[in-house]
């Protein structure tokens, strides 16, 4: 009994067999949840969270799935990491991530009951992958010097992201919409300039891209409200110490009257800041804080407009796109850059006002406003048009493209399938599971539309089999297609990231023979 007790008392540990079912088991139900979200007949789920206000959450996107889930199993905690990493690094593809590394670790599980090692596998599956890059690689299709065929690939790939998320009834006018956008950046893949605005009321139909930038602020009373040819100072600095403070400050005084004297010298030192900031030759000034009633009269008396509490995200913004820069001193006003834009207005969207700066310096920023029936339909157009955005601007950086449609899927199997015939030895069974793992995504796709997978699979494995085809599932049909007609595609990058972080992630699982769960501490000891 003496070397039991090598752990403390709660502590568990799993040993080889067990530990590898435990892992094997977890990642498969994680891909088992999100796999019905893939595919243009993909279904949604919604996420309650247990928290206060019940908040509800409509989504299709397989990495908000996954980041809302708590989950004891460790394995799963390694895929729902990989699709985190995909989300942030290309954007899409999130689902596809989880699906293959859960597929292949069902295959593996087979090859380990049959005795082979787990190293062994993973070597294998190293040469798959590696393989299935070079036929990916093989087969890209790259535009980037024709700009009308690039923004036709651009455009595809837009539809293609969009489709199997909500905004698939109208992918025609968002993916117009995420194509202007990222052109306007002209290759930086920084999305902060590109600002979405949700506003609830009307039909996502009403969604718009807009040149300039908006934000949402009213301006204030009895100023004007139309600027042009506008200076714009963007700061961040208090505009409210006209009045005593009453509490926080003790002022011992002999009478009224002499608070009223200290209130007058409160009075006049704002009156000093408000000079300097006039002084600067602005006629528009945006706060970050609080402006309170009588700095702002002297705004209005000086016809600047000033818009007070822009909040933060607004305002670094506002800052980038119009060339200025956030000031909070004011002594020097030879030092502080102004931001310039040729127009500001006052713009009704539905119900509410907003201000509209028009003509900004850096031509690259623009916002997108989205409108929508209930604001969980707009969290979801929101991640939605984020992803074709994330993936519009990485494509135009790394302008490869290939079909979608399971298509890549196939090409790479086949490729993989072949390198298996040539290897000796036991790897070539973990190389043929890699191909079998990459099918299981034409599947997934086949079987959300309520199609007859194993029917299309073969038929497309077979059309795979002739030189240079171009079949993917078609789902709206529900057979075999030519993607490069139907114009379905995906961005190079994006089908990379799925490849490599999936076969990492379940190389990494498979690593695994032990796990050591250790005691929760108890409180007494704390004593």
């Amino acid at each position: 009994m003496a070397v039991e007790k090598l752990f403390k008392d709660e502590a568990t540990e799993e040993k080889g067999e067990r530990a590898r079912m435990a892992s094997f088991v977890g990642a498969m139900a994680i891909a088992d949840l999100v796999k019905t979200t893939l595919g243009p007949k993909g279904m949604d789920k919604i996420l309650q969270s247990t928290g206060r206000g019940h908040s509800v959450t409509v989504t299709n996107d397989g990495a908000t799935i996954l980041k809302s889930l708590h989950i004891d199993n460790p394995a799963a905690k390694v895929l729902i990491d990989i699709s985190k990493v995909q989300d942030d690094e290309v954007g899409d593809g999130t689902t596809s991530v989880v699906v293959l590394a859960g597929e292949l670790l069902r295959e593996a599980e087979k090859l380990v009951g049959s005795k082979i090692h787990p190293m062994t596998i993973i070597s294998g599956f190293r040469m798959a992958a590696d393989c299935a890059r070079k036929a990916l690689l093989d087969r890209v299709n790259d535009n980037k010097d024709d700009a009308s065929k690039f923004r036709l690939d651009l455009m595809r790939i837009a539809k293609t992201t969009l489709s199997s998320k909500i905004l698939s009834q109208d992918k025609e006018h968002f993916a117009k919409l995420a194509v202007d956008a990222v052109m306007r950046l002209k290759g930086s893949t920084n999305l902060e300039s590109i600002q979405i605005i949700k506003k609830a009321g009307g039909s996502l139909k009403d969604s718009f891209l807009d040149e300039g930038f908006i934000l949402d602020k009213k301006i204030g009373l009895g100023q004007p409200k139309r600027i042009e040819n506008a200076n714009i100072l963007v700061a961040n600095t208090a505009m409210d110490t006209d009045k005593v403070k009453i509490y926080g400050a003790r002022v011992r005084v002999d009478s009224m009257a002499k608070v009223a004297q200290i209130e007058g010298a409160e009075k006049e030192k704002m009156r000093e800041k408000v000079q300097k900031i006039i002084g600067h030759g602005i006629n528009c000034f945006v706060n970050r804080q609080l402006i309170y009633n009588f700095p702002e009269e002297l705004f209005a008396d000086a016809g600047i407009l000033a818009i007070e509490h822009a909040d933060f995200e607004g305002i670094e913004r506002l800052a980038l796109v119009t060339g200025g820069e956030i000031a909070s001193t004011f002594d020097n006003p030879e030092s502080v850059k102004l931001g310039h834009c040729k127009l500001i207005e006052e713009i009704m969207i539905g119900e509410d006002k907003l201000i509209h700066f028009s003509g900004v310096e850096m031509g690259q920023a623009c916002t997108i406003v989205l409108r929508g029936a209930s604001f969980h339909v707009l969290d979801e157009a929101e991640r939605s048009l984020h992803d074709a955005l994330c993936v519009l601007s990485q494509t135009v950086n790394d302008s490869r493209v290939l079909l979608g449609g399971g298509w890549p899927e196939m090409v790479m199997a086949k490729a993989v399938d072949e390198l298996a015939r040539k290897t000796p030895g036991k790897k070539s069974h973990a190389i043929e599971a890699f191909s079998r793992a990459l099918i299981a995504i034409p599947t997934t796709i086949a079987d959300n539309a309520g199609l007859d997978s194993a029917e299309l699979v073969a038929q497309l494995r077979a059309e795979h089999h002739k030189e240079d085809s171009n079949a993917g599932i078609d789902v709206i049909t529900g057979t075999v297609g030519d993607m490069s007609e139907l114009g379905i595609s995906e961005a190079f990058k994006v089908k990379q990231a799925v490849l490599l972080s999936a076969t990492e992630a379940a190389e990494m699982i498979l690593r695994v023979d032990e796990i050591i769960t250790c005691a929760p501490r108890r409180r007494e000891d704390r004593m």
